[in-house]
């Protein structure tokens, strides 16, 4: 049987009470809980017992629909630091579209002036991660 155990922190947040004062209920004997290693932890079943009511079940989903996240690392090497800007900075302005709300997207790129290498590390939905790889393409192709 599973049985859920709160830290000090996690019951001092549900109850909206300093953590301090979780403690002190438990030092008291107010709320009963189990010293583990330096740390309490509170069964679920005590906790609900010390509030006088049930806790609230997980939360349900806000969304509708099932959401897919991708997470990318792109390296592209032979990397002037004047294109590594301009990727820079093209990439920034495409992951700011406004209407892509519903689809965030999370960009950090990092550039090695030694190496001349630019990272790119792209988090969010399939389709906006797959748009950012096709500009990162067409914007590091080689002219010749």
């Amino acid at each position: 049987m599973r049985q859920d155990l709160y830290t000090a922190e996690q019951v001092a947040g549900l109850l909206d009470l300093h953590v301090r004062t979780v403690r002190k209920y438990v030092r008291d004997g107010s709320l009963k809980a189990v010293r583990i290693g330096k740390q309490y932890r509170i069964a679920r079943e005590d906790l609900e017992g010390f509030i006088g009511r049930p806790l609230p079940g997980p939360p349900a989903s806000a969304r509708r629909y099932r959401h897919i996240d991708a997470s990318t690392v792109i390296q592209v090497d032979a990397v002037s630091p004047s294109l590594a800007d301009r990727v820079t900075n093209m990439l920034t302005a495409a992951a700011r579209n406004p209407d892509d709300r519903d689809e965030p997207l999370r960009l950090d790129t990092v550039y090695d002036v030694e190496r001349g290498q630019l990272k790119v590390i792209l988090s969010g939905g399939l389709g906006r991660t797959r748009s950012m790889l096709e500009l990162v393409e067409k914007l590091t192709e080689r002219r010749t």
